[in-house]
């Protein structure tokens, strides 16, 4: 049996392995948006926004090693109506699948929303990505909207639905 991850705030040190398990799924391509795999250089900027207390970027560790990460990240920033609203999106290394990683970042993320005050969580998915749908429901995300065919793969559209838990 799989022990339990340690999850703690990503520092730059764990950027390479964020983008490694990134990239996995962008070739996945049921897993995010993006279709082209990036490069540590590239994520530098999109790293330096997160911040322990207000929009924490999360690791997950067994023996040290990463094998995946969550995000809270703000929702239309800018808007101070919203500021209690954040999206939440996490990865797992394909290595690590199905092993209980995914959930344990899910729900320490939950429990830190009060320390970060957030009152809101989105989750956006692709109605694709399976795994994701059953672990946010699982964990009583419900189905807030869905924009059905707006995004393409090789000429193969999906849908985007949107997920959403009150804290």
């Amino acid at each position: 049996m799989l022990k339990e991850p340690i999850i703690r705030f990503a520092t730059i040190k764990d950027l390479q392995y964020i983008v490694d398990i990134y990239n996995q799924a962008i070739k996945t391509k049921s897993a995010t948006g993006d279709i082209e795999v990036f490069k540590i250089e590239d994520r530098v900027e999109w790293f330096k926004k997160f911040n322990t207390n207000e929009y924490p970027l999360y690791i997950a560790e067994i023996n040290k090693k990463v094998v995946g990460f969550c995000t809270i990240s703000p929702y239309r920033p800018g808007r101070k109506a919203m500021q209690k609203v954040a999206e939440i999106s996490y990865y797992v290394d394909y290595s690590y699948h199905k092993k209980g990683i995914g959930t344990s970042l899910l729900k320490f993320a939950v429990l830190d929303c009060n320390r970060i005050n957030k009152k809101n969580l989105l989750a956006f998915v692709l109605d694709i990505n399976y795994s994701t749908i059953r672990l946010l429901e699982k964990n009583n995300f419900k189905q807030l909207g869905y924009l059905p065919n707006i995004i393409e793969f090789d000429n193969k559209k999906c849908g985007h639905l949107i997920y959403g838990l009150r804290i």
